[in-house]
This record gives structure tokens, C-alpha cells and sequence, in this order.
């Protein structure tokens, strides 16, 4: 018998899809507008919820596997949902499985960030289409090969920077590109938090439900130290997290990026350190500021101080674009815009519920711009919100940041046009080392 995807190839080829001028391939990549998506989640950490609304009526979907390396967190989703659907994933510890199910059309990837590109790029070969988290990768050398793979398997390969699907935000965005605030020249992007005291790691055994092996899975293997599970990796040196700027400055620098219609810098100015805490496990910096300057005199600035929650521009994180005529402040709940003289011209709130520094989550924005990725693949979606080439273009700001910190570089010169780096010290950062066997390929 032929596969279900085989069987919607066919049905929809012979409704004319060749008649509508698209290639056999890339109509087979279309699943009806009326036909169910079966879909995966890759990582069950405090991200996934965002995804739970996915998964009603309206949306078509069906959650096939629920995939985690830790039991407790299977069954913690499994409980989460058993008021939303009515009948029960599979689940299991290994991605692997999940991929080699062909009736899995879709995964959502929100794993620690070192599994963010390795996962997406199997679940590409294995003929998936992808919804990553932020950061898209772990290094510059890893969107590269995402942005291949997404060309080579001709698959939608979404990042979950959901700001980019929130109404109020592609509406005073659209309005910047349309000179409502003359010619915007430059952007500050924040964050403050009041992150605490690190636990010190220390080696034990690793938790009896958790798969310590596949955890690593493409980093270098190392003993278990207590907690590295549970978000703690975020600061636990860098073989598994990408610091606070690849942790949360892409949602912002993203969001700057996009209303200066820039793509990379020329030059990257770096000042970060470690100010808070000094004796406890946090083994990076804490507290970042970097300025981005681009061609045609065009910057943009990221303000980040994980530890210390004074909010220096009136919110806890959000983006200021500066033009010409006038002025635009937009976070997740509103944008205000001003005149040149600072008056407040107009404000718009979104009427969403997206969480700001609160830790995990999701809201409106969140099921938005899943719900784009899912109808990009049903093709009933021309404007993909955040395709992977967009999205790694934003999280490549934060690699250049971290790579100057990491290689004792307070400036960095790079290819506009590339984003390579002219420093081969500061080059060495671009990719890193994996586990032997689990390299990833293209």
C-alpha cells in the first residue's frame, strides 16, 4: 500500500497543481487544506506549552509523539494535555524514533540550544518540516548548514521568533519600511532580568529517568553535574547554551533588524562580563552591551543585564527605533510612536497575552506564528513569517557578540555581505566540536 504522503502527492498533483506552474517536488511538500498535520514535540521544557493550542480543532494537527530524554517531562506534557485531546501520543526518549516514522509530517524543535540545528537538520533528511526555537543554531557554522539543508530537502524550516507574527508589531514595522518615522537610521534593543544565584554544578549521578546520553547527544561527553537539566545549562559554560544574547537578545535584535532592513554589520563592538554573583556557576558573561554598525551609517544597539532588573527604558525588554521624523518603542504588548520632538503620536496595544521575561510559556503571538508554519506547509500561506535564512540573519548578530566575548575581542571586523569574520582568532568560534558520530551533515 502507498504511503499517505505518496497518496496526497498524487491527489494533489491531480487536482492541477502542475496546472497552477509548481514542480512535482515542491507540490509534494503541500499537504491539503483540509488534511490533518501530524506533528512532533522535540523537547518538553517550559517552551512547549506555546504549542498547546496548536493543537485544537481549528488547527488540524494531531501530536503523534511526544519526545523528551527525561520521563518526567513526557508525562508532565501528557497530563498538560489531557484535557485538550482526546487520544494518546507515543511517546519516547529518542528523537530518532520519531524521525523514522514517515507519517510524521512536522516537528517542533525546543530542545537547549545545542540540539536546536543537529535535530533540525535529521528531521530535514528525514523528511520533516521544522518549527525551531531560538536560536536557530549554536554557531554561525550550523545556520549554514540549516539554510542548505532547508534548500537541498525543500522543506518549511520556521524559527520560533514568534514577534514576528504579532500584529501590532508587523503593522508599526510596515509603517517604519513606509517612512512614517523619516529614514530610520538606528535601534536599541534590551533586556533586564533579575536572574539569582547559579547553583555551583556538582558531579552526581544524573537523574534515574533521565537519558544523560541522548541529552549530549551531539555535544562532547562529559560526567553529569547536578542540575545541568533544567535550564541551568543556559549558564553552564558553553558546549550546550548560547548565553543570555542567543537566549533572548534574537527575539529583540531580530525585531531591530527588521525595521532597519539591514542584514549583517561591518563592525560588531563588544563590552561584556560577568558582574554579578562572582563566585557562583554562572561561567559567562551576565551583562552585555554591543553596537552593530552596518552599511549606510545604520546601527543597531543590544542592551542585556540578565541580573539586574532595572528597567532602563521603561519595560523589561523591547526595541527603539530611532528616524529622522520621529521615533517607535515596541515590545510584545504595544508600540507607541512618537514625533520628533517626543510627543506621543499614536499607541496600539496588541491584545495578546505573550509573556515578556517571565520564564517558558507562550500566548498569541506564539500560536500565530505556528499557525503560519502550518499553513505554509498546507500552502494556503504565501508569507512565511520567519524562514530559516531570515531568522539565522538575526541570530547570527548574537553569535558575532558571543564569538568576541569568547575570543577576548572588543571589535570585531566582518563581511557585509556574508557575515564572515576578518579575525582568524576570533574565526576559530565560528563552529565547534561534536561528539564522534554525531556530527551533522547536510
Amino acid at each position: 500500500m502507498e504511503s499517505r504522503k505518496e497518496f496526497l502527492k498524487k491527489t494533489a498533483l491531480g487536482a492541477g497543481g502542475l496546472a497552477l506552474g509548481l514542480s512535482a517536488k515542491s507540490y509534494g511538500n503541500i499537504i491539503g487544506a483540509n488534511d490533518r498535520i501530524r506533528v512532533a514535540f522535540m523537547g518538553c521544557g517550559r517552551r512547549v506549552p506555546a504549542y498547546y493550542e496548536s493543537l485544537s480543532d481549528q488547527f488540524n494537527t494531531e501530536l503523534a509523539y511526544i519526545c523528551d530524554v527525561k520521563a518526567s517531562q513526557r508525562e508532565r506534557v501528557a497530563e498538560g494535555l489531557k484535557d485538550r485531546i482526546s487520544y494518546t501520543p507515543k511517546m519516547t526518549d529518542d528523537i530518532r524514533e520519531v524521525l523514522d516514522d514517515p507519517d510524521v509530517d512536522a516537528i517542533f524543535n525546543a530542545t537547549p540550544d545545542h540540539w536546536h540545528a543537529p535535530g533540525s537538520l535529521m528531521a530535514m533528511q528525514a523528511g520533516k518540516h521544522v518549527y525551531v526555537e531560538k536560536p536557530c543554531s549554536h554557531n554561525p557554522a550550523e545556520s549554514e548548514m540549516l539554510i542548505k539543508a532547508q534548500k537541498k530537502y525543500d522543506k518549511v524550516v520556521q524559527m520560533g521568533n514568534q514577534q514576528r507574527s504579532a500584529p501590532h508589531t508587523i503593522e508599526i514595522i510596515n509603517e517604519i519600511h513606509d517612512g512614517v518615522i523619516g529614514d530610520a537610521y538606528k535601534a536599541v534593543a534590551f533586556y533586564s532580568n533579575s536572574r539569582g544565584r547559579t547553583p555551583n554544578p556538582v558531579r552526581q549521578d544524573a537523574p534515574d529517568d533521565l537519558n544523560w546520553e541522548l541529552f549530549q547527544g551531539p555535544a562532547p561527553r562529559e560526567d553529569y553535574r547536578h542540575d545541568t537539566w533544567n535550564y541551568n545549562w543556559h549558564w553552564y559554560g558553553w558546549k550546550w547554551g548560547t548565553a543570555e544574547t542567543g537566549n533572548n537578545a534574537t527575539h529583540e535584535v531580530d525585531v531591530a533588524r527588521w525595521a532597519l532592513q539591514v542584514d549583517y554589520p561591518d563592525q560588531v563592538h563588544v563590552d561584556a562580563d560577568k558582574k554579578h554573583f562572582a563566585d557562583d556557576g554562572w561561567t559567562m558573561y551576565d551583562t552585555m552591551y554591543a553596537t552593530f554598525e552596518y552599511p549606510g551609517d545604520k546601527v543597531i544597539n543590544w542592551d542585556g543585564k540578565s541580573r539586574n532588573g532595572f528597567n532602563t527604558y521603561g519595560s523589561g525588554r523591547g526595541t527603539i527605533i530611532y528616524g529622522t521624523e520621529g521615533s517607535v518603542f515596541v515590545n510584545r504588548g504595544e508600540y507607541k510612536l512618537y514625533d520628533r520632538n517626543g510627543d506621543l503620536v499614536r499607541e496600539q496595544s496588541s491584545g495578546g497575552n505573550e509573556q515578556g521575561t517571565a520564564l517558558g510559556g507562550g500566548g498569541s503571538m506564539s500560536t500565530r506564528h505556528v499557525l503560519n508554519f502550518l499553513n505554509t506547509i498546507r500552502g494556503t500561506e504565501t508569507d512565511q513569517h520567519s524562514p530559516i535564512d531570515e531568522g539565522a540573519k538575526s541570530v547570527h548578530m548574537c553569535h558575532l557578540a558571543n564569538i568576541a566575548y569568547r575570543a577576548g575581542k572588543t571589535s570585531l571586523d566582518t563581511d557585509a555581505e556574508t557575515g564572515y569574520i576578518y579575525d582568524e582568532e576570533a574565526m576559530e568560534y565560528w563552529g565547534r566540536t561534536y561528539e564522534p558520530g554525531w556530527e551533522p551533515t547536510v
